[in-house]
């Protein structure tokens, strides 16, 4: 399986994993080029109008707020966020380099969006804390992230607590700002909610949420991603969508890798790849 932890320097990387550690967070400052900030922005205001999108339907999602999911089958534009090498190189890191992708969609705030409550993105699991991330949310600012449209409030460090806070608990927080073109990843167990926008402009971001290679997506991307679609795909892409087998024994389809469904060559499950080494063994015997 290709990984992207060659494409950013390895010092860039250590430091970004060390503040991640440390906070629960980083922020990868203007990491995204301005050209491909506004193509992205242009992207989502077409599709919003193309198919009549518009606010969330729930106060958690935002009801004054624009959520598009499946974004992979909207443009092609959108399949270059979650290889962004830097981002996923750190998210490899954090994980493992078989992780999935999770879900993929925007975020538009509109003017008079108010703040979510304070939350963690995986308090829904029945699971031991503190604990090794199992899944990072990278936060791309097509806008400027500042304390008046929204920018997310965290409470640093709060991945380490051995519990979730209690949901929409008045508990100190700090803003994330950030300038457009860059991208904060945090852990699903820290303990956050995106702010208010109350200026009289949208704020447009980006959450590219990655998963450990084990867990189940939040977007079930196999059904969303019409086949013919997914085979366009970069194979990085079609692997991070769940075309793939984790550790060559979950999610094989009759001992196949499913990325075989999409025309491509597959790799060996753990079976065949124990009976190659019992066959070597033999040989150099």
């Amino acid at each position: 399986m290709e990984t992207a932890s060659s494409t950013a320097p390895a010092n860039e990387l250590d430091q970004w994993q060390a503040a991640f550690a440390r906070d629960g967070y980083v922020v990868m400052p203007e990491i995204i080029p301005r050209q491909e900030v506004l193509a992205l922005t242009e992207a989502l205001l077409r599709v919003e109008a193309e198919h009549g999108f518009g606010y969330a339907r729930t106060s958690f999602e935002g009801l004054k707020t624009v959520r598009i999911n499946n974004l992979l089958v909207h443009d092609p534009l959108f399949w270059r966020v979650p290889l962004q090498p830097q981002v996923l190189a750190l998210a490899e890191r954090l994980l493992d380099p078989e992780l999935l992708l999770s879900s993929l969609c925007s975020l538009t705030l509109g003017p008079g969006q108010e703040a979510q409550p304070l939350h963690e993105d995986t308090q829904q699991l029945p699971l031991a804390r503190p604990r090794a991330p199992i899944a990072v949310n990278a936060i791309w600012a097509l806008s400027d992230f500042t304390p008046d449209n929204g920018a997310t409030h965290i409470v640093p460090g709060s991945h380490r607590e051995t519990a979730p806070p209690p949901y929409g608990a008045d508990i100190p927080t700090v803003q994330a700002t950030m300038k457009a073109g860059s991208v904060m990843l945090f852990d699903s167990a820290l303990w956050h909610k995106g702010g208010a926008n109350t200026t009289g402009a949208r704020r447009y971001a980006l959450s590219c949420y990655y998963c450990a290679g084990w867990m189940r997506q939040q977007e079930n991307l196999q059904l969303g991603i019409p086949a013919e679609v997914a085979r366009r795909f970069p194979r990085r892409l079609q692997e991070l969508c769940g075309y793939s087998i984790y550790k060559g024994q979950y999610g094989h389809i009759d001992n196949r890798d499913p990325i075989t469904l999409l025309g491509a060559e597959g790799r060996r499950t753990v079976w065949e790849a124990s009976d190659l080494k019992k066959k070597r063994r033999e040989g150099d015997a």
